[in-house]
Formats: C-alpha cells, structure tokens, sequence
C-alpha cells in the first residue's frame, strides 16, 4: 500500500475543498492501487441468498468475478448463470468503522430493471437492537426501473420504509450510469447531510429528544458496497430477462473525521 499512502500525503497536502477547510483531515482511503480482491485489511463480505429481508433474488459471494480491483476501479458485478444472480456485498464492518465525519465515495451506476445499488451504513454494534432500531443512513440507492433518480434516505425505530415513515429524498442523475459521481454524507452529532458532487440535496437532524428511536446514530457504523438484484422495491417491476451483467464502479472511497 505504499502508492496509497503517497497518495494520501499528497491529497493531505493539496486539498482545498469546503470541507477539508472546515476542519475536516482525511482519516482512511481506498484508492484501488492495486490488482485482484479488495484489500482484506478494510473489506470484508456479507454472504448468502436468503432475501437480505428484502425477497432479493442474488447470493452474495466473495468471488473475484463479483469483486474485483482492476484498473483503479473496484468493479462490483452482478452475475446471471443458469438463470441464477451472484453479486459482492462488501463490508468494512470491524476493519474501518467510525462515529461521525464525512465519507465520499465516487461511482459509476449499473443500468438494467431489476438492479438495485447501494452505498451505505449500518450500525456497527446494534447496541439499541436489531433493525431498524440501531439506524441504517442510505448515501446513494438507485433501482433500475426508475433510471434517472437516486434516493438519500435514513431508517430508525420511529422511521423506517416497513412503517412507511423513512424519511428521505431524491435527486435527478440522468447521466448515472456514464459519468462518475461523488456521493458523500456529512455525519455530526447535530444532523446527516447528504451530497452529490459536493451538492447537499438530504438533511435530517437530530430532534435531540435523546431518544434512540429516533436518533440511534450516535453509535459507531460501517460502509457497505452492494448491487442486490429484485426484491420488494428494485424488482418492482421484475428483472428484465435479458440482462446477464450488472456492473457498479467504484473509482475512490475516502473517509475524512475532525
């Protein structure tokens, strides 16, 4: 890793972002400088083709053909065989977790009905139980059938998509799937905001009732990378049985703490 960490030092020193001028320093970066499986020190897999709780249709794996670091890029690919989907979902729970600050991550989206990306987090501990007591913050999903849209939302006990509470908000992408985008989320004590390309499009505040049910999020979470294919709202309208190939590109994930 050590072009990383040169590469690190160098956007240390060059950075002139609103952020980094906020106090902001970058704490850890995944910049894909390298060839093969991610790297093991920061990602690890979820596994398994039992729904996710959401009827999904793919069987997460830790194949190289489903994740794979090539060409500076991390590609995630869903994978159509014999008319059954693999695809990666990685985890950087218990390698890098963190309570609060700002996580970029710049990406290119799959296209395809049926698809269903996502960039988010996850308490790390589920100190106030399971889901969706213990929070879940979505930087970025986006389901095929719907193209030219990506969702920023947040789940807790009190807001959650099974209650039809979750509170969020979306923006237009249209060219999603042939340009890179940074999607990053701000996270404080006081609030989440979420960002595309530096453009704060979500914001959802801590009421301060000191209430996990409605503000878990002072707990530490992790990221997680992920294409699921179907389930109850990517395959609102089915998987189109065409597509065999789903590929998510991830250029950069940075995570930077005061």
């Amino acid at each position: 890793m050590k072009k990383l960490s040169i590469l690190i030092s160098a956007f240390l020193i060059t950075s002139t972002s609103a952020f980094a001028q906020d106090a902001y320093r970058l704490k850890w970066a995944d910049e894909f400088d390298y060839t093969g499986l991610p790297a093991t020190e920061f990602w690890g897999y979820d596994l398994g083709d039992h729904g996710w709780g959401n009827n999904e249709m793919q069987n997460y794996t830790s194949q190289l053909r489903n994740a794979e670091v090539k060409d500076g890029k991390l590609l995630i690919r869903a994978i159509k065989e014999d008319g059954k989907w693999t695809s990666a979902r990685l985890v950087t729970k218990n390698k890098v977790d963190f309570l609060y600050g700002r996580l970029e991550v710049r990406a290119k989206l799959p296209t395809g009905i049926g698809t269903w990306p996502a960039i988010w987090m996850l308490s790390t501990d589920w100190e106030y139980g399971g889901w969706p007591e213990s929070g879940e913050i979505d930087i970025m999903e986006h389901v095929g059938h719907n193209p030219t849209v990506v969702h920023a939302t947040v789940h807790t006990k009190a807001y959650n998509h099974v209650e039809g509470t979750q509170v969020g908000t979306k923006i237009n992408v249209p060219d999603y799937a042939t340009q890179f985008h940074t999607y990053s989320v701000e996270w404080t004590a006081d609030k989440i905001d979420v960002f595309i390309d530096d453009q704060k499009y979500f914001t959802f505040n801590n009421d301060k009732a000191g209430d996990f049910k409605t503000w878990p999020f002072d707990k530490r979470f992790h990221l997680i990378l992920n294409i699921a294919m179907g389930g109850n709202w990517g395959g609102e309208k089915g998987i189109d049985p065409a597509l065999s190939e789903a590929v998510m590109e991830i250029d950069y994930v940075r995570l930077y703490t005061k």
